[in-house]
């Protein structure tokens, strides 16, 4: 068997089998006039689903909370006709022999006072921080944070009824979930703060209540991060005993797989091991594991300029992350600007001629192509 063929067998997480072990990585396109998916969404994942994508996991979706949203025309996850919208978007995913997952997403602290369609709703977060000790936005009460667990809990119900094959619950990159996570957003001193395992336990609540309302076999994918937006230096645990106090919890609360999110893939998580996050999380574990940052490009996706020097990625080798992969180091990987450039990537990969890739630039952003 070539390297190139471990990219391409069968994969399965609980009840859901995939063709292959290419994911494509969640993106937000700012393209739902209205909070809607449209027909170019629909064509845009349909794509991407024909190009030989084995797992789709969409764009950030909204759950039905107030202050979920951060950010001009993405689209939510609740009412009648942007679920229409979305369920035109799994059917054509079916069709073209794909599965697919929505990734549920509180912006959290991200929100701005002024943000449309909720203008008038500031940012929620665990202690009014969106940076570290700069309280600016709202303290979330208990029942705020009822009412999130329970706007994800339904997300997760309506993505199974819809026909979803997963879901996604975003806990990564300095949004909400994770600015509980994060001791410097996590001030709190009730049963949310202090501890690992007390700022784990919103996750714990959203991961247990979509749980229960989807039941055991489908299957409910946690992102997450160690770095933020807000400072790509943080660390949810810096040791591997750490990592297994904080993934063991969202494990027992009913996690199927972690889709661990770095910027450089190719990056060793601690000192003295090679194993990049992904590795380090399933060796741990044993849990499915994917792996994602700066895949099959030149350049890292945070620090590109918008113009000139640096506004383009380049294609880049994959054989390191294939050698990766043979060794077991993780079960799949996440693919995102390379396969907004190239909707057929993982069929040009397999073909071995990778020499037609196209290179990323910020200018395909403009579109849904």
């Amino acid at each position: 068997m070539s390297a190139i063929d471990s990219l391409f067998n069968p994969f399965s997480i609980n009840s859901m089998d995939i063709d292959n072990r290419v994911v494509m990585a969640p993106m937000t396109r700012n393209h739902s006039p209205d909070n809607i998916p449209t027909d170019a969404s629909v064509d845009y994942y349909r794509r991407r689903a024909a190009g030989g994508v084995g797992l789709i996991i969409t764009e950030g979706t909204c759950p039905n909370h107030i202050a979920a949203n951060g950010y001009d025309n993405v689209p939510y996850f609740h009412g009648e006709e942007r679920l229409a919208g979305w369920k035109k978007i799994v059917d054509a995913v079916h069709a073209e022999g794909g599965k697919i997952a929505p990734q549920l997403w509180h912006c959290g602290g991200m929100r701005k006072l002024g943000t449309m369609p909720e203008g008038d709703v500031d940012g929620y977060t665990p202690s009014g921080m969106n940076i570290p000790g700069k309280v600016r936005r709202h303290v979330m009460t208990q029942q705020d944070i009822d009412d999130v667990v329970r706007a994800f809990a339904e997300g997760a119900r309506d993505a199974q009824r819809l026909g979803f094959d997963a879901v996604e619950v975003h806990g990564a990159h300095g949004y909400l979930v994770d600015q509980f996570f994060w001791e410097g957003t996590n001030q709190r001193t009730d049963g949310y703060g202090g501890s690992m395992a007390a700022r784990g336990r919103f996750a714990i609540e959203i991961i247990e209540a979509c749980r229960a309302e989807v039941g055991p076999d489908f299957p409910i994918i946690l992102r997450w991060s160690q770095w933020k937006q807000q400072d790509f230096t943080a660390r949810l645990a810096p040791t591997p005993q750490l990592l297994e106090a904080f993934l063991q919890p969202l494990i027992d609360a009913g996690v199927d797989a972690f889709h661990c999110s770095q910027r450089r893939f190719w990056e060793p998580e601690f000192e003295d091991s090679d194993l990049n996050l992904a590795g380090w999380v399933k060796k741990i574990t044993g849990m499915p594991t994917i792996t994602v940052g700066s895949v099959s490009l030149d350049q890292d996706f945070i620090l590109q300029p918008t113009e000139g020097e640096g506004a383009v990625s380049e294609p880049a080798s994959i054989d390191r992350l294939l050698e990766m992969m043979d060794r077991g180091e993780f079960d799949l990987v996440a693919v995102g600007r390379a396969l907004i450039a190239n909707p057929d990537w993982p069929k040009v990969v397999r073909s071995g001629d990778t020499s037609g890739l196209r290179a990323f630039s910020k200018d395909q952003l403009a579109n849904l192509d």
